[in-house]
């Protein structure tokens, strides 16, 4: 009898080994706010669970690299702009989008209106603040195509942009980057009325490329329960960002509660939410290769200094999305 009931223990810690969840690591592009919600959604709503993945999410910042986080071991998916993405798979390290569940972008260029800007033909001599660590490239390409060099003198100077906004309230810059739902609205808040700004979108200037996808490295994509384990996270993600778009308020509040800064504010992330849902919108999760070409082009087009100087190829696959949506 003993020894049965050995052997049944023994046989039920191998069926709850069996049955244990995956471990999947994300990797976020920025710090924990709205901009993820679809993702800590998913997380707080069992939607991982219920693919069998125990999914840890990690912030980032404006200091960490998604792409080096990734090519260092450190996450299995990260999220990224096309732009750093491409820009990285030319320079060897071979990214691919897995997932696109933002359509449309939300990067622009704010400016105050006292500096005397009303077109971008007023940015030479003018000091503009950009985000780096992948972030620049769709700065660079704009400013490629406009043939304004980024070195001062008689292009613009550059400064190098952190967390927050404070170099356009101090004068420290002319204009600084800001994205529609995030940093254009903590310019607001800090007392400059939209009246007193003008905005770039970049979009509207040619430079339409693709922000926040979801990104691993290609040699991964060889091993079929790793496969497995993105479509499940994928089908997952794209669930809790459909919820999110449906529960603004309420995916405002659940991004509040993993925030463990205790940085954010609910006003700002619920104002957040409802511009990030405008951003989702029209996305099932699979990339449009439209798209694709489109932020392709955008970065060639730089004359003598694009952004990628090669159509990409296997930069992307719907192999995941086909499995994950059908």
């Amino acid at each position: 009898m003993k020894k049965f009931l050995a052997s049944a223990a023994a046989l039920g810690l191998l069926a709850g080994g069996a049955m244990a969840a995956d471990d999947l690591t994300l990797q976020l592009k920025w710090v924990t706010q709205a901009q993820f919600a679809g993702y800590y959604v998913a997380l707080d709503k069992g939607f991982y669970g219920e693919e069998d993945l125990n999914v840890t999410i990690k912030p980032g910042g404006p200091d960490i690299a998604p792409a080096q986080v990734v090519a260092g071991g450190a996450a299995d998916v990260v999220i990224d702009w096309m732009p750093s993405a491409l820009a990285a798979r030319e320079k060897g390290l071979a990214l691919v989008n897995i997932a696109q569940p933002f359509k449309s972008s939300g990067m622009m260029l704010t400016c105050r209106k006292d500096t005397g800007i009303t077109s971008p033909a007023e940015f030479p001599g003018k000091t503009l603040g950009v985000w780096f660590f992948g972030n620049e490239y769709p700065f660079l390409s704009w400013m490629s195509q406009l043939g304004i060099g980024t070195d001062g003198g008689d292009g613009v100077t550059v400064l190098k942009q952190g967390f927050n906004v404070d170099p356009i309230l101090n004068g420290q810059a002319d204009c600084v980057s800001t994205m529609t739902y995030n940093e254009y609205w903590q310019i607001i808040d800090a007392g400059l009325s939209p009246d007193e700004l003008v905005t770039f979108k970049y979009e509207d200037q040619g430079v339409a490329t693709l922000e926040d996808g979801l990104y691993v490295l290609e040699n991964r994509l060889a091993d079929d329960a790793f496969k497995g384990e993105l479509v499940r996270f994928v089908r997952a993600s794209m669930k809790g960002w459909k919820y999110a778009e449906e529960h603004p308020d309420e995916a405002a509040e659940i991004v509040l509660e993993h925030d463990e800064t205790g940085a954010q504010t609910e006003m700002h992330q619920k104002r957040m939410m409802g511009e990030i849902a405008k951003l989702t919108a029209g996305s099932n999760g699979s990339l449009d290769p439209a798209d694709f070409q489109r932020t392709v082009d955008s970065l060639m087009a730089g004359g003598s200094d694009p952004v990628i100087t090669k159509q990409p190829e296997g930069a992307w696959t719907h192999e995941i999305t086909d499995a994950a949506l059908n």
